[in-house]
């Protein structure tokens, strides 16, 4: 399958970690740590019982099922069938309900333009090649009025100090080759790219990680991760 506006090599990669993603001691125990701090971001400003979601970009379905569990309905994405495998499996251990589909984003805002009330993106903008279009046609699914919620990584020294050299090959937390700083996205570009889209953004937070005591939490510096927040007029 050939898609535009992604990396087969980032597909390769992410695949290649499906059969352990719901391993909370395994090569996502990162991404499992920090779904609590991701989840309540999007609660404290979008309660989701009773709210149509998508969330973009899935993965193995760790903020998806999150999701489905606060209560929304929720549609999930992403563009490699292993993950998208290992997601529909976990949902008969949970017995919760997400619609997965094996589809780019963009599609998907052809089909569903203005239908949801809520479009999470989380760590994935800065793997895949054109993040403005992303962008773009997550502010296309939203309903006026609706919001759209973000993580990634600041562009910084203190972001390539941590998330590659601390986190890849000093703490050994991810697989190494995981993040291209290249690709990492500084919030004034986030912003610019929001706004192209017809959004407004509405806040910036730092989404702080401790690997020693496994907890993650929203607030801080936005030097390495951070967390942003905005809403379609």
């Amino acid at each position: 399958m050939n898609h535009a506006n992604a990396s087969q090599a980032e597909l390769d990669k992410f695949g290649a970690l499906a059969s352990r993603w719901w391993d909370p001691q395994g090569p996502q125990r990162p991404l499992h740590e920090l779904n609590p701090a991701r989840l309540g971001y999007v609660q404290a400003r979008a309660p989701l019982a009773g709210l149509r979601a998508l969330d973009v970009g899935c993965g193995g379905g760790l903020l998806s099922e999150a999701m489905a569990a606060a209560g929304a309905r929720v549609t999930a994405l992403d563009l490699s069938p292993e993950l998208i495998d290992v997601a529909k499996l976990h949902l008969l251990e949970s017995g919760l309900q997400v619609d997965y589909r094996l589809q780019p984003v963009e599609a998907l805002a052809e089909e569903l333009p203005g239908q949801f009330d809520v479009v999470t993106c989380m760590e994935m903008l800065e793997h895949v090649p054109d993040p403005a279009a992303v962008l773009a046609a997550c502010a296309r699914l939203l309903k006026p009025g609706g919001q759209l919620f973000l993580s990634t990584l600041n562009r910084t020294p203190a972001a390539f100090a941590l998330a590659i050299v601390g986190a890849e090959y000093v703490a050994r937390l991810l697989p190494r080759g995981t993040h291209d700083y290249k690709q990492f996205i500084r919030p004034s570009e986030l912003g610019a790219w929001l706004r192209g889209a017809g959004l407004r953004l509405d806040d910036v937070s730092g989404l702080a990680y401790d690997p020693i005591r496994r907890k993650a939490w929203v607030g801080g510096p936005t030097a390495v991760n951070y967390l942003a927040h905005a809403v379609k007029p």
